[in-house]
């Protein structure tokens, strides 16, 4: 469902006109956000001549896991209640993402991991120039090849194979770096009115959440663009009065 807030400032600054900001609201840890992410890149494909900029907004899904996680099975079985219920859930996934070229392979995912050092290090990507590949390496080494991304060696492994410094990296995962600005962003999610991932934000005030379908997101992209325009357009003079 199409939601339009309060514009929040700042959010369309540096934009040149018609350029549209699409902000994805996303936790590493959640695979209808990868799902999501997929088909918003299908929409962008079909759509080439909009700019777009694009920002990753952190929101934890499962805030009140401990820092290790939990294991996975035993998790899944209290949140969903039967093994019946578990496979029919994850089959629908698995479904929808092999129609966007994802391999999920849930059986090699021994916990659920907390994400929140995984947005950290998403956030410390940002500060590199590199956020959309380490949300892509979160989502394809948690997901495809089962790595657990609350495990902060992993997280390292990651980073130090998009070219960061481990060390770099390994020091900013020590201390507490950002740990306050990822629950800024998930409590300003929540006052943003979104309960749940993924959502995504057009030019500060068009919201609209769930893993949407490509036509959908391209609907999306082609209204935040109309709009962009609109308010960048100047106002027509007004008519002069008719002398007699």
């Amino acid at each position: 469902m199409l939601v339009r807030r309060d514009c929040e400032s700042g959010v369309g600054a540096g934009l040149v006109p018609g350029q549209v900001a699409v902000e994805i609201v996303f936790d590493p840890a959640c695979p209808w956000c990868y799902i999501g992410k997929r088909r918003l890149e299908q929409a962008l494909a079909e759509r080439p001549r909009i700019v777009s900029r694009i920002g990753w907004w952190p929101f934890l899904l499962h805030p009140e896991l401990p820092p290790d996680g939990v294991e996975r099975d035993a998790y899944l079985n209290r949140r969903f209640g039967t093994d019946a219920r578990v496979r029919r859930v994850f089959r629908a996934i698995t479904d929808a993402g092999q129609a966007s070229h994802i391999d999920f392979a849930f059986e090699r995912i021994g916990r659920t991991p907390n994400s929140l050092d995984a947005h950290r290090l998403a956030r410390f990507a940002a500060t590199q120039g590199c956020a959309a590949e380490m949300v892509e390496a979160l989502f394809h080494s948690h997901f495809e090849e089962g790595r657990n991304i609350g495990d902060r060696d992993v997280l390292v492994g990651i980073a130090a194979s998009l070219g960061l410094d481990p060390a770099a990296v390994t020091a900013y995962l020590a201390g507490s770096a950002d740990v306050a600005a990822i629950y800024r962003e998930h409590v300003r999610a929540q006052r943003f009115g979104i309960a749940g991932v993924p959502a995504f934000v057009f030019n500060g005030c068009l919201v609209i959440s769930g893993a949407q379908e490509p036509r959908v997101l391209v609907r999306m992209l082609d209204v935040a663009r109309e709009a962009a325009i609109a308010t960048t357009e100047p106002a027509e003079p007004a008519a002069r009065p008719v002398r007699s």
